[in-house]
């Protein structure tokens, strides 16, 4: 069996699941998500926890066994505590700011990048302008506006510049040296 499908999602205190068929939505503090699992796949809960199974052991059954436990336990968690990426942008004159729903991004371009944030996700940004949060309950959509977010300034590999993941470890490259003659 797989080991990550075979493992129960713990639900938590005050968060309520609901499965009717293949539609599961899942309700918590934070908010409420909604999602339709792979047919083949059967989610029930029980003892305050989501049991996934699979209808046999062909490969893709085992390929989905994981991945829709996977999905469930990123909802649970997501509605329950939330999800937060770190950015840092490094570079002379490279700042944030945020204007309501609106991340403008000063990156070393000749203009300002305007990004309008998705539904669901909100972005606080440090005093110093230098460090973003980008703060939600969907993991899926945490991420894709973070790598966006990262994906107007990619950091070189020279001087480091560029948008980054706070953990993020760039490898700086050694420039050109001056011939000797």
């Amino acid at each position: 069996m797989s080991r990550v499908g075979k493992a129960p999602v713990i639900i938590p205190d005050k968060t309520k699941v609901e499965i009717k068929g293949s539609h599961v939505s899942v309700t918590g503090p934070k908010g409420s998500l909604e999602r339709d699992i792979h047919p083949d796949m059967t989610a029930v809960v029980k003892d305050n926890a989501i049991v996934v199974t699979r209808p046999s052991d062909q490969k893709k059954h085992r390929a989905l066994h994981g991945l829709t436990r996977a999905l469930l336990s990123n909802m649970v968690v997501g509605v329950s505590v939330g999800y937060t990426i770190m950015l840092k942008i490094i570079g002379v004159g490279y700042r944030s700011e945020l204007k309501g729903k609106t991340l403008v991004l000063a990156l070393g371009y000749s203009h300002p990048i305007v990004m309008n944030l998705p539904d669901g996700i909100s972005v606080e940004i440090e005093p110093k302008q230098n460090t973003i949060a980008v703060i939600g309950i969907d993991k899926e959509l945490v991420g894709a506006t973070a790598a966006k977010i990262r994906s107007f300034r990619k950091p070189e590999p020279y001087k480091g510049k560029g948008v980054r993941y706070a953990d993020e470890y760039v490898q700086i490259k050694a420039g050109k040296t001056a011939g000797t003659a």
